[in-house]
């Protein structure tokens, strides 16, 4: 039996680029890690909510920066990922959050938008972002990619079949470049958040977001978007070396109960 080796569970000091960082689930995760000591690139479409989020951060002694970033412009994401390595001597961690909400039935005359849309943003930013990132986390010491789907990836909802084939398509991306990239030791894994409170579930009032959550979930109740952030976190620890290609929902039992 081999001696025990002690893993580190310490992001400190580490980079990492969080997407759509200025609310809900990407402002916690910039939060998260930078209470663990991690430098964290705040990117954000909306550049004021960026900068707020990195100055509350820094605030608190934390070290953080913003960037205007759109996903959906190729370019913009090639730029960003440059500006943040220089800016940090190097990036360690991608944090693929960014999306929106869309829905439409599939007849409507916006459906074509919206789908174009929501791939952009949600599909087609990942490998972009990973592409870009990609010379710099194979310097890293401990490079980790985790992409924020959603349980709309592992069902789905009626009206919301741009969302739900962005989410599926990013759980398939991630098993993908799981199997092509582990020989170089980056892990990639997926997140499928349940009902979780953000701007988006905002807009849902309170009396039914209690019945969806007792009717649907095993706990009961909507999650906090830091419960999200800190199973991010733990795909990102130095000692999760051995986990990659994993597909876990966070969703408060929502997949898991039957009736």
């Amino acid at each position: 039996m081999s001696d025990f080796k002690q893993l580190s569970r310490s992001v400190k000091g580490l980079t990492v680029l969080v997407t759509g960082a200025a609310s809900g689930m990407g402002r916690a995760t910039a939060r998260v890690f930078a209470s663990e000591g991690a430098n964290v690139a705040v990117t954000d479409y909306e550049a004021q909510g960026a900068h707020a989020v990195a100055k509350a951060i820094a605030a608190n002694g934390g070290s953080a920066e913003a960037w205007k970033l759109d996903v959906a412009d190729g370019g913009e994401i090639k730029r960003v990922v440059s500006d943040v390595a220089a800016h940090f001597g190097g990036l360690d961690i991608v944090i693929n959050n960014a999306g929106i909400s869309v829905r439409v039935a599939i007849d409507d005359e916006a459906y074509e938008d919206a789908w174009a849309k929501g791939i952009a943003v949600m599909l087609t930013a990942h490998p972009r972002i990973i592409r870009a990132a990609l010379p710099h986390l194979r310097k890293s010491k401990s490079p980790r990619i985790v992409n924020i789907a959603s349980t709309e990836a592992l069902g789905a909802t009626g009206l919301h079949s741009p969302y739900s084939a962005a989410k599926g398509g990013v759980a398939s991306l991630t098993r993908s470049l799981a199997v092509e990239l582990g020989r170089e030791g980056i892990t990639v894994n997926c997140i499928c958040p349940g009902p979780i409170r953000t701007a988006i579930t905002d807009r849902i009032s309170e009396e039914h977001k209690t019945i969806y959550a007792k009717r649907r979930t095993a706990l009961g109740r909507y999650g906090d978007p830091e419960e999200v952030a800190h199973m991010t976190l733990s795909l990102c620890l130095p000692a999760a070396s051995f986990l990659t290609g994993a597909v876990i929902p966070v969703d408060g039992g929502l997949m898991a109960r039957n009736a």
